[in-house]
């Protein structure tokens, strides 16, 4: 108990010590509290300082990180960033921060912190910078026939952002965050860019491709054994359904779903001709055709 109220009184003592210390002359100054950048881009964290006549700054660094009683890391001390911060501030007045090729667990609040030649000239800036990061995606709503694509971030952009979609890479539109249509198609690619970064794209969405089916264990199949058929296809969204086809006695039918077709015992019945259908948001792909025969033991 006695521990606890030691620490409480410690943690109340240093902050009127911020707070008296604000008052007479000791401030940092952040141009804009809140930011929201695109991951892999660059970032200017720009605040100014002050302190009272009679002091000489003797380091200056920003941190995200703050314990009681100790003193805060200084982020250009951390692998993660290496290469990729810029003080552009000085030692007296000017604190600014560039951090370039911007990741996304680099989402914190950035503080501002100096030292003089002077006892007790220590002093760090409340509130600080709050940097949100965020990649693009597209997102896919509505039916198979009239679908809306939605270039959408995890934070609101600080520079209200103008959008530009692309086909198959190559630029379809600007201006706007969605894109409408009722004729999407199953074989194209649909992607997003923030202007002036341009070289930022979101990752493709687009139909199932390259659907195949593939059977285990290989080789000759006989009757009363386990086979496994397995459905796969390249898409993005991830595929959503798999369906499984076979023909038989000159007609088609439905077997089941899912990505795997499983024959605990497979029966001479079985032989078939198989294939699948993949399908995720922006459409379908349907697999060759996969002749099994199934041998009599």
């Amino acid at each position: 108990m006695s521990l606890r109220t030691a620490g409480s009184v410690l943690v109340v003592f240093l902050w009127s010590v911020t707070a008296v210390l604000g008052q007479n002359g000791w401030s940092v100054t952040y141009t804009t509290q809140r930011i929201c950048a695109l991951k892999g881009s660059t970032v200017k964290l720009t605040c100014s300082f002050r302190y009272p006549r009679g002091h000489k700054v003797t380091s200056t660094f920003w941190f995200t990180k703050m314990e009681a009683g100790i003193e805060p890391e200084d982020i250009g001390q951390n692998p993660e960033y290496a290469g990729r911060l810029e003080y552009h501030g000085d030692k007296k007045k000017d604190c600014t921060l560039k951090i370039t090729d911007l990741r996304e667990r680099d989402s914190a609040t950035y503080k501002f912190r100096f030292i003089t030649d002077q006892t007790r000239g220590r002093y760090y800036g409340d509130p600080g910078v709050t940097l949100s990061v965020t990649g693009l995606q597209v997102k896919v709503t509505g039916g198979h026939q009239d679908k809306t694509l939605t270039c959408s971030t995890t934070c609101t952009l600080t520079d209200n952002p103008t959008y530009i979609w692309y086909k198959n890479g190559h630029k379809v539109k600007e201006d706007t965050s969605s894109l409408d249509s009722d004729s999407f198609s199953d074989t194209d690619s649909y992607s997003c860019a923030v202007k002036g970064h341009e070289d930022l794209h979101s990752p493709a969405v687009y139909g199932p491709r390259n659907t195949s089916v593939s059977v285990s264990p290989s080789g000759e199949i006989v009757e009363g054994s386990s086979v496994t058929l397995t459905c796969s296809s390249d898409a993005n969204p991830p595929v959503q359904s798999y369906t499984w086809w076979y023909k038989k006695n000159g007609g088609e039918h439905q077997s089941m779903t899912g990505p795997q077709h499983v024959f605990n015992q497979i029966q001479s019945s079985d032989t078939g001709e198989y294939y699948c259908v993949s399908q995720n948001e922006m459409g379908t792909d349907r697999s060759r055709t996969m002749n099994m025969d199934v041998k009599c033991e």
